[in-house]
């Protein structure tokens, strides 16, 4: 084999995986990549997320997660789902991707378009952050399918739109569109297709011109349950109040204000 001709199978191979993933200093972008699926997430797409937890987990970097084609993800792979036993739903083969998509110690951004039905849901349900455009639509339609949607809504969305409305919409399997996922808090902002990676971009902006430590920080306590406040909030406090970071954007900080009063 050529080297031309190896160049040319590994960019086929790495066009075909379930999951592109583009590499910046200090964010990556996760592409859901099986568009005559419409990124149904099977088994390999599964293992693409552990990969990229993996690396993330090592050198935390900010997430944001999309989907192509205009779709987000419509569900998990329903053919694979069809075959799975007891044992498949015991080892939570969804659920812990998604559980550690949700503790990557930098925030994760959702920018949905489209379809994000039944795990494709779940998936975005673990990030911290959730945009979308306004064709997107949300739901979990499994107890038509005669299973439970078991890869996080049942908790995680009564603890985004609270328990009276997850409740409703886990139950029946209604679709939200964005208007409504907008005004019961599931997404924070609605852009056109055309700007939603640009959107995300935006807030991964704002979060990146931030101290990592304290963003890091920000995401464990927001993360722990409530008992373990406020004693939570001050351990972490007291290791960014010691460091040179803190005391190097403070200064900063007063010397601005210094500066603007001189004038």
């Amino acid at each position: 084999m050529t080297d031309v001709q190896q160049s040319n199978d590994e960019r086929t191979d790495a066009a075909a995986a379930p999951l592109l993933v583009e590499r910046r200093p200090d964010r990556v972008v996760a592409t859901l990549n099986r568009p005559d699926k419409r990124n149904a997430i099977d088994q390999a797409t599964i293992d693409a997320i552990h990969a990229l937890c993996a690396e993330l987990e090592a050198e935390p970097r900010l997430l944001i997660i999309t989907g192509t084609d205009g779709v987000f993800a419509s569900g998990a792979d329903i053919a694979q789902m069809r075959e799975r036993t007891a044992a498949d739903a015991r080892a939570g083969i969804n659920a812990n991707a998604f559980i550690r998509i949700n503790e990557l110690p930098m925030p994760v951004i959702a920018a949905v378009d489209g379809w994000a039905l039944g795990g494709g849901a779940e998936l975005a349900f673990a990030a911290d952050i959730r945009i979308a455009t306004p064709d997107a639509k949300f739901g979990n339609p499994e107890t038509g399918l005669g299973i439970i949607p078991a890869a996080g809504a049942t908790w995680r969305l009564k603890e985004i739109v609270g328990e009276a409305r997850a409740a409703e919409l886990l139950l029946t399997g209604r679709v939200v569109d964005a208007a409504e996922a907008l005004s019961i808090g599931l997404i924070t902002a609605v852009a056109p297709a055309g700007d939603l990676l640009a959107e995300a971009h935006a807030i991964a902006d704002r979060i990146a011109r931030n101290d990592p430590a304290a963003t890091m920080a920000t995401k464990r306590v927001l993360r722990a349950p409530r008992a373990d406040h406020p004693h939570v909030d001050l351990e972490e406090q007291a290791v960014l109040f010691e460091s040179p970071e803190k005391h190097r954007r403070m200064t900063e900080f007063l010397e601005r204000r210094a500066k603007r009063s001189a004038k």
